[in-house]
This record gives C-alpha cells, sequence and structure tokens, in this order.
C-alpha cells in the first residue's frame, strides 16, 4: 500500500507541485522586493521634499538661539507620519534636539544634502542649514531626518498582503485540483479497502474476503488478490488448528485429574506442620521488633532531652543579642533618615550658594573696571549708568538666592534637630509637614512621582515632632523605594484633619501594592522585600512603634496588589490632655 501511493502521489504532485511552489515563490519575492525598494525610494524622496517646508524658520530659530522655537519644530516634525526621529545640531556638532528613533552622528555638520542608512532598521536625510544676512551666508548647523523599514513596511503591506495572497489564491486552486485527482485515483479506493479490512473477523473468514471494485488493474488490485489469497490460507490453517486444540484438551484434562490428587495428599500433610512453624516464627519477630522499639525509643528520648536543654540555652543568648541587634539596627537607621537629609539638603542649598558666588564675583569684577576707568578719568555718565543698573541687577539676584538658602537650611534645622530629639512641643501641622517635605525633595528630583498634602491652616498638635518627622519620611521613603519601584509615574496622596481631638492622616499612594501575606508581616521588624537590595525590614516597624508608643494612637495599612498602599493613622491632638 505504501509503494502505491508514494508512487501515485510522485505522479500526481511531487512532480509538478514542488515546481510550481518554487516559481510561484521566485516570482512572490521579487515583486515584493521591488514594491519595497519603490517605497523606500519614494519616503527618501519626501524627506528630502520636507527641507524646504521648515529649514528657513528652523535656520532662524537656531541663527536667533530660539532653542524653544527649534524644539518646538522638532516636535511638530515628529507628528509627520514618515519621521521616526529628529536631530538638530549647530554648527559646532552640539545637539539642539533629539527626538525619536535616531542614532549617534559621528560627522561634523554637513555642507550638502547627503541620505544615509544608519543600520538597524533606520537611515535618514541630513541637510545643512544656511542663513543668509546681508548677502552674505552662514551655517548654523544641519538637521537629520529619520525615517526606518517599519514605516516602508507599511507602505507597502496592502500591496504584499494582496501579493502573497494571490500566490496563496493560485497555489490553492491548483493543489485543489490534483489533490481531487488523487482522490479519486487513491484515497477513495484506499479508504474503501480499509474499511473492509478494519471489518475482518476471525470466526467469519469468508465473509472478510475483500470486494472491492478497481477500474484498471494497478498495485490496488493486486494487494486485494493477495489479501484474499492470505485468507484463503488462514481459513485452511484454522480447520487444521481446529482438530490439534481438540486433542490438546483431552490429554491436559487427564493431566489435570493426576496433579489435583497429588497436590491433595501433600497438602494434607503439610498443612499442620506449616501452621505450628509460621506461628512460632511470627511469635519470635514479634518479640524482636518490640525490644528493637523500646531501645530506640528510650535514646531517642534522652538525646531529645540534651538537645532540648542545649537549644533552650542557645535560644536565651540568641534573644538577647538579637535584642541588643535591634536597638542598635533602629538606631542606625534613624541615623541613616538624618544622613540622607543632610545630603539632600547639602545638594540643593549648593545651587543658590553658586550662584550667588557667581553673581558676587561678576559685582567685584565690575567695580573693578569702575575704579580702573575712575582712575583713569575715563568714567562717563553711561558707564556710571550701566553699572548702577547691573549692580541693582546683581544684588537682586544675591538677595533671592541667599533668602532661598536661608530658607533651605532653616527648614533642615528644624527637621534634624527634631529627628533626634523626642522633646514634645506645639507644631503647625501644615508647616511642619511642608518643611519635611521639602527636606525629602532632592529623593524625588530625578522622579516624575508627586506628592500632594491637604491640610487644614489652622490644624495645631502637641506633640514629639521628631516622631512625626520620621513617620512621615518612613512612608514616603517607602512609596519611593517598594512601592513605586518600576512605576515611572507616582502619585502620593496625605490627607491630615482632627476630629474629637484626635488628628488623622490617611496616607496613599499608587504604587504596585503587596499581597495579603506580604501585608500580614508588613510592620514585623526585620520584614523585608529588598532583603540583600540595602532594606533592614525596620522602616515600617519602627514607624508602627513611633505612633502606638510615642504618640499614643494607632495605625492600619491597606493594600492589594496592583493597588498602591494606604496607611490610616490616628494619634492624640494633645497626648497630655487625653
Amino acid at each position: 500500500m505504501s509503494k502505491v501511493k508514494v508512487g501515485l502521489s510522485r505522479k500526481l504532485l511531487t512532480r509538478v507541485l514542488s515546481v510550481y511552489f518554487i516559481l510561484t515563490l521566485i516570482v512572490t519575492v521579487g515583486q515584493i522586493l521591488t514594491e519595497y525598494l519603490n517605497a523606500k525610494n519614494h519616503i527618501q524622496s519626501e524627506l528630502q521634499t520636507l527641507k524646504n517646508t521648515f529649514s528657513t524658520s528652523l535656520t532662524r530659530a537656531i541663527w536667533e538661539l530660539n532653542t524653544p522655537q527649534a524644539q518646538s519644530i522638532a516636535e511638530g516634525l515628529m507628528e509627520l507620519p514618515i519621521v521616526e526621529g529628529v536631530q538638530i545640531r549647530d554648527e559646532n556638532g552640539n545637539y539642539i534636539a533629539d527626538l525619536g528613533r535616531t542614532v549617534v552622528l559621528q560627522m561634523d555638520p554637513v555642507s550638502t544634502g547627503v541620505m544615509q542608512d544608519h543600520g538597524g532598521g533606520t537611515f535618514g536625510y541630513t541637510f545643512p542649514l544656511i542663513f543668509e544676512f546681508s548677502g552674505r551666508t552662514s551655517n548654523v548647523g544641519d538637521v537629520t531626518l529619520y525615517s526606518s523599514f517599519e514605516i516602508i513596511f507599511g507602505r507597502i503591506q496592502v500591496g504584499v498582503f494582496f501579493l502573497i495572497g494571490n500566490a496563496i489564491l493560485k497555489t490553492g486552486f491548483l493543489v485543489f485540483l490534483f489533490l481531487n485527482a488523487f482522490r479519486r485515483m487513491l484515497t477513495e479506493p484506499l479508504s474503501d479497502l480499509t474499511h473492509q479490512i478494519n471489518e475482518f473477523d476471525i470466526d467469519r473468514l469468508e465473509s472478510s474476503k475483500l470486494q472491492v471494485k478497481i477500474e484498471d488493474d494497478n498495485e490496488l488490485a493486486v494487494l486485494r488478490d493477495a489479501y484474499n489469497k492470505l485468507v484463503d490460507d488462514l481459513i485452511d490453517f484454522q480447520n487444521r488448528l481446529g482438530g490439534a486444540q481438540s486433542d490438546l484438551k483431552e490429554a491436559n484434562r487427564k493431566l489435570d485429574e493426576q496433579n489435583l490428587m497429588l497436590e491433595q495428599g501433600v497438602a494434607k500433610k503439610t498443612a499442620s506442620l506449616s501452621k505450628i512453624m509460621l506461628d512460632l516464627e511470627q511469635q519470635k519477630d514479634e518479640l524482636m521488633v518490640k525490644q528493637e522499639e523500646l531501645k530506640r525509643e528510650n535514646d531517642s528520648r534522652r538525646f531529645a532531652e540534651d538537645t532540648l536543654r542545649a537549644k533552650n540555652n542557645e535560644l536565651a543568648e540568641s534573644m538577647e543579642t538579637l535584642k541588643v541587634a535591634q536597638d542598635q539596627l533602629v538606631e542606625s537607621e534613624r541615623m541613616a533618615s538624618l544622613g540622607g537629609l543632610v545630603a539632600g539638603i547639602a545638594h540643593d542649598v549648593n545651587t543658590p550658594i553658586g550662584v550667588s558666588v557667581t553673581a558676587a564675583s561678576f559685582l567685584q569684577d565690575r567695580l573693578k573696571s569702575l575704579q580702573t576707568a575712575f582712575d583713569e578719568k575715563k568714567l562717563t555718565s553711561k558707564t556710571m549708568n550701566a553699572f548702577i543698573d547691573e549692580a541693582g541687577q546683581t544684588t537682586t539676584l544675591l538677595l533671592s538666592n541667599l533668602n532661598r538658602a536661608s530658607d533651605l537650611v532653616a527648614s533642615f534645622k528644624q527637621v534634624a534637630v527634631d529627628q533626634t530629639s523626642e522633646a514634645e512641643r506645639d507644631v503647625d501641622m501644615k508647616e511642619y509637614i511642608r518643611e519635611v517635605t521639602q527636606s525629602l525633595a532632592p529623593k524625588f528630583k530625578k522622579t516624575n512621582h508627586t506628592i500632594d498634602v491637604e491640610c487644614p491652616e489652622d490644624l495645631t498638635v502637641r506633640c514629639a515632632p521628631g516622631a512625626v518627622a520620621q513617620i512621615v519620611t518612613n512612608m514616603i521613603m517607602n512609596s519611593l523605594i517598594h512601592g513605586f519601584e518600576n512605576v515611572k509615574e507616582g502619585h502620593i496622596k496625605m490627607k491630615i484633619w482632627s476630629d474629637d481631638n484626635q488628628v488623622n492622616i490617611d496616607y496613599q499612594d499608587d504604587g504596585k501594592g503587596l499581597n495579603k501575606e506580604m501585608l500580614d508581616k508588613h510592620f514585623d521588624a526585620f520584614f523585608t522585600t529588598r532583603r540583600g537590595k540595602g532594606g533592614s525590614g525596620l522602616g515600617t516597624h519602627i514607624m508602627y512603634n513611633l505612633v502606638t508608643q510615642t504618640l499614643g494612637g494607632k495605625i492600619e495599612a491597606e493594600s492589594e496588589p496592583g493597588k498602591g498602599l494606604r496607611y490610616i493613622i490616628s494619634f492624640p491632638q494633645n497626648k497630655r490632655a487625653s
């Protein structure tokens, strides 16, 4: 059957369809390649044409050093469907704008338009920006417009699908024709043969012969005749086998009778003896097992008592060591928080101080120039007026930056003193929370995260401000480090209000949240999701102790995976009065 099928399929499919498939594939690939090259040339032409639409306004913006306008033009170009990226450079090769999908250019600003393939599926057109002024021209920089192979594929997508669909349709129709012929010549006769063979019954061999009608005397006819001959041989063999089986059954019957009589005699003599021996052996084994179990139990109990006594001693030592380590870690956590605060404030104070130093240096230089002009009797009223204007602007700049530095230092001083002191005082909650969040501002400078605080203007609380600062700092840093991990833009909302001499804080973030197992252990000491990455597991534990012990309040946490984390805190507005 296999040889017949292979021979017919080779005639109907292999010799014809293989050649047709190869030719169709070559023609279709050639047509797709032509479509691709035409689309690429057209997009390159469009990139070159774009030069005339915006080069004048972009050249003027660069000439006038109007960087925002140049960037705005670049953003407008990014809206064009064929533009994947935009790079704008000045005459020195410095980037003014670099948007979208671009590459680092290794060449100096060009003087003529250049079309380049940059690899990685991108290509671009680079052309110079020439500014004309008073009859003279000046190269102020260049622009590179990037496009990509994905845009080309988008242009030719419909055509490619049409070509592929056309090839598939023609190929499918041809395959259908040949499969139809294959079915009539081979499949249907084989199916009929298979069906009749499956109906084979060893008890009805005569009716199990094949009765398939085949038009030509081909391989299937040979198979049918060979199968029918095999059935005839089976019928003859079955007849001879029946007689041999009858003789064998009679001999087996007589042998079984003799064996049964012998087995009954032996069984009667050995049954009682075997039963006695088995009972004795079983009792002996049970006694030995009991003795061994008793010995093991005594040894195990003695070993367990010694082990338990040693473990109790080790546990007592470990608890004492753990308590000392926990106290040290709590103090380290507080000092680490203060150290981070110092580093952040120092970074923020450095900027206004640096501006002030620059302004003072500038004013000193101008005074020297004025003194020189005065000594040489070249001082004019115009020079004096210019100096007065510059001095006024410089002193204004000095005053604003020194005030800013003073505010930062005052804020840091208040928060730092509170974090190292447990003395109680009256606290303006809105102003104090503002100072704490301002001290944490350096932590958020390189992120897109935001903090919104809602607090009444007249809310005054009698408490230990250091505890409040530590609680707010720990909640915000917990959101920043854990909640907003792999989150580009997070939001923190903190609402503070008083009700019946109770201060309430509702803190929420929209970070990644916690599952139920993590939430149950959230306030446990040494529990952290960043083990081995700098997490000590004491931040929330310290926060819990500060709320419940220092402030005499309570704290709860709510969270679900993907839905952020919420803290609900309440404590007395005046702890002594309560």
